[in-house]
């Protein structure tokens, strides 16, 4: 499977994406479609990016009960997506059943990863809101554990992560790395971030690039450049 950037189209409404997708005149990247787009504007807007030619990473970090999530991803599965994705702290059956509702009857299916833990929570964070004592890098690498003894493609975790995730998962485990931001580039409200660059020598297999592309003053070169520092 080879390495890409997605773009992380967080906008409100079909007009704001497709005037951005407008500007791609090349390319056609593979792009993030993430609860506000996809409440939104709803299944439609996959079907209209799909048949312009883009993949889709379809972000809506499922977690609920095996049974409904099995058959939400049976839903999401028919929209011809390439990957999608739950929270690994779901536990390991619901993300088993979530596998069995994305696969088709004839045994394709999307990819489908698991969020460790988000690239906004710190060790601090995790520890006082959601009451986890555990070390931030041991949860992240048993929820990596979880979701590959369930049979998903990856994990959702942060560029910092990608090569211990490799290291306990096996080279072919994907790691996809939102929280990558150029060096010259505002933090925003991610904590645990790096480099296009940099994610590329920690191994990260995607990185998932937003406002440092969205909200650039040029986007295409902005997403050039993500291309040339993390697959050049």
């Amino acid at each position: 499977m080879g390495k890409d950037v997605i773009i992380a189209c967080d906008f409100s409404n079909r007009k704001e994406v497709m005037n951005f997708l407008s500007m791609f005149k090349e390319e056609k990247p593979y792009v993030k479609i993430g609860m506000e787009l996809f409440y939104g504007e709803g299944p439609e807007i996959v079907r209209e990016l799909k048949s312009m030619g883009h993949k889709i990473f379809l972000d809506l970090k499922l977690h609920d009960i095996p049974n409904t999530v099995k058959k939400a991803m049976k839903v999401l599965s028919n929209l011809n997506i390439d990957m999608c994705n739950l929270h690994a702290a779901g536990t390991v059956s619901m993300m088993e059943a979530a596998l069995e509702g994305l696969t088709r009857e004839d045994g394709t299916r999307p990819l489908l990863i698991a969020v460790t833990q988000l690239t906004s929570t710190d060790e601090e964070r995790m520890r006082k809101d959601i009451l986890i004592e555990k070390p931030l890098d041991e949860v992240v690498m048993h929820y990596a554990k979880c979701a590959k003894s369930a049979g998903l493609d990856g994990v959702v975790c942060s560029p910092l992560e990608a090569e211990r995730v490799h290291e306990v998962c096996g080279k072919e485990f994907l790691t996809v790395t939102p929280g990558v931001r150029f060096a010259d580039s505002d933090t925003g409200d991610q904590v645990r971030i790096t480099t296009p660059a940099k994610a590329k020598e920690m191994g990260s297999d995607y990185i998932v690039v937003g406002r440092p592309i969205t909200q650039a003053k040029d986007p295409v070169e902005a997403y050039r450049r993500c291309i040339r520092e993390f697959l050049g």
